[in-house]
């Protein structure tokens, strides 16, 4: 069997954990040698043959497997020397080289401001509150997911301090400064409405950014805010200004609704005005050239005959003034010696007329 941290912890070069390689107990093996050899090969013998078999055991514990979700790395005197892919291979035994396997396709997890305890979750102060751009202090939870990125392992085992103890430290560590600093730039009501997505996002980049910096080997696959509330003393006036800024968007959402509905009904109506308008300025327009052509017509008539079209002028004129007046022509003689009555109240237009053309026969 390796000797190799090939369980589920990290051990890192600092640290002395179960898992560390251990040399082989050489007493032991002699002893054994000794009594399976007794009394079977000369004296002068034997020992080649025990070193000879503690020579190769030792040799076979440099046989190790990396596994398919990890990656191997070899130091040699607790110098790095290579990284190993999945698969079997050999390096020189303990103590000259030693061989490290972390796990770099397993998604590890961590939280912070809370901690999870089945289904109720502990509150972290300490890593939960912090202050907003506009000197607000808020409450924010959240979890991230991490993985040592391909061919990172090195980076991860050497540049993060004792991985073996905590691997999460460097991470929360990150998270912790990232999350304070995305805070620091956005006000409350950004952080507790509109601006959430935008705040996971930054996040996560600058945490890369500071990991990346310190060549940790360590990849932020995910940043999830649980939760981002204000502080339990002030809960109960936040909730009453969250209720005010709805009544608000809805009495600005019903001044809308009356805006549009009202400015199309009055736009419509003014344009059927102006179309009105515009209608009756065409037709009085067209009603004034028509009378003129028609006065410009008649004068040119009226020059050439003068008494005749005056004539006509009149009579055309009577005619339409009498048109509509109730009349009763009488011959001069009609009154003499009698008194005429005449039921006017009665006369209708026909009638008029009919005793109109009898007087005159």
């Amino acid at each position: 069997m390796a000797w190799n941290n090939n369980g589920g912890g990290q051990q890192g070069p600092w640290g002395s954990g179960s898992n560390a390689p251990q040399p082989p107990d050489l007493e032991k093996i002699f002893d054994l040698a000794r009594e399976r050899f007794k009394g079977k090969l000369p004296g002068g013998q034997l020992w080649p043959i025990i070193a000879l078999v503690v020579f190769a055991l030792w040799m076979a514990t440099g046989i190790y497997v990396v596994a398919p979700d990890e990656q191997g790395v070899v130091v040699r005197f607790g110098r790095y020397i290579e990284t190993t892919d999945p698969g079997p291979h050999f390096h020189i035994p303990y103590p000259i080289e030693s061989v490290y396997t972390p796990q770099v396709t397993q998604i590890q997890r961590i939280e912070i401001g809370y901690r999870s305890r089945g289904r109720n979750n502990t509150d972290v102060p300490v890593e939960s509150l912090m202050l907003t751009g506009d000197e607000n202090i808020i409450d924010i939870d959240l979890s991230v997911q991490y993985r040592i990125q391909e061919n990172g392992a090195a980076n991860f085992l050497f540049n993060v301090r004792n991985p073996g103890d905590d691997p999460h430290n460097a991470v929360r560590n990150a998270a912790e400064s990232a999350i304070r600093q995305v805070i620091g730039r956005n006000d409350i009501d950004t952080a507790l409405t509109s601006g959430k997505e935008i705040i996971q996002t930054n996040t996560r980049v600058t945490m890369q950014e500071i990991l990346d910096s310190y060549k940790s080997g360590i990849v932020i696959v995910n940043v999830q805010l649980q939760q981002v509330a204000p502080p339990q003393e002030v809960i109960h006036a936040f909730k009453d200004v969250a209720s005010a800024r709805e009544d608000r968007e809805r009495a600005i959402n019903e001044a809308q609704g009356y805006q549009s509905d009202i400015l199309p009904r009055a736009k419509g109506q003014a344009a059927q005005e102006i179309q009105q308008a515009e209608g009756y300025k065409a037709t009085k327009i067209a009603r004034a050239k028509g009378e003129v052509n028609r006065f410009l017509a008649l004068l040119e008539e009226f020059r050439k005959a003068p008494e005749i079209t005056r004539s006509r002028l009149y009579i055309e004129t009577m005619e339409e003034v009498l048109a509509n007046t109730k009349k009763v022509v009488m011959h001069p003689d009609a009154s003499r010696g009698v008194l005429p009555f005449l039921p006017l109240t009665e006369m209708s237009p026909v009638g008029t007329q009919a005793q109109t053309q009898e007087v005159k026969q």
